[in-house]
């Protein structure tokens, strides 16, 4: 599980030329309803051309607050707290190795390796900040034929599954 976290988080992020590879190894390493949802991607995103692709990932992460895939904001909005989110999340990926490549420390491409590599507490992080936030983004998808929906989908099945057991890490989710 946690080749293909890292794997969806960079899913995540804005599509390049690697984009189809990293989907053939998601599904790859995917199960069940995870693939299926991932299949689904492959299949609706393989008509578009990378521009067109880029596009539409500009139109519903980058443009729509609604749909950022920033968890601190998706969880907190402006309050204050996202500010204390966003400081435990950059002791997290420091901790567990996991480079800030040009988007806040709380945005899903960075959530999801630090989950991966978290040995305690993942799940704390999981169950409290990346699921819930998914989950409220899948519902701006609800009646929508947006293929990054199938992604989320992806995404909130992987989140689902426990990947540690809890162990003493202080949260601050």
């Amino acid at each position: 599980m946690t080749c293909l976290l890292e794997t969806i988080g960079e899913l995540l992020r804005y599509p390049d030329e690697r984009y189809a590879l990293l989907l053939d190894e998601a599904v790859r390493h995917s199960l069940d309803e995870c693939r299926a949802a991932l299949e689904r991607l492959r299949e609706r995103t393989s008509v578009l051309s990378l521009s067109e692709l880029q596009g539409l990932y500009t139109r519903t992460f980058d443009l729509s607050p609604l749909c950022s895939l920033e968890v601190g904001w998706q969880l907190y909005g402006e309050d204050y707290a996202r500010g204390s989110f966003l400081a435990y999340m950059r002791s997290v990926l420091a901790a567990h190795g996991v480079a800030e490549r040009g988007e806040l420390p709380d945005h899903l491409a960075h959530v999801l390796p630090a989950i991966a590599r978290m040995p305690a507490g993942a799940d704390d992080l999981r169950q409290r900040a990346a699921l819930p936030a998914v989950r409220k983004m899948l519902k701006v998808f609800e009646g929508q034929a947006n293929p990054y929906a199938d992604l989320l989908r992806a995404t909130a099945i992987l989140l689902e599954i426990p990947v540690s057991k809890p162990e003493e890490e202080p949260s601050h989710v």
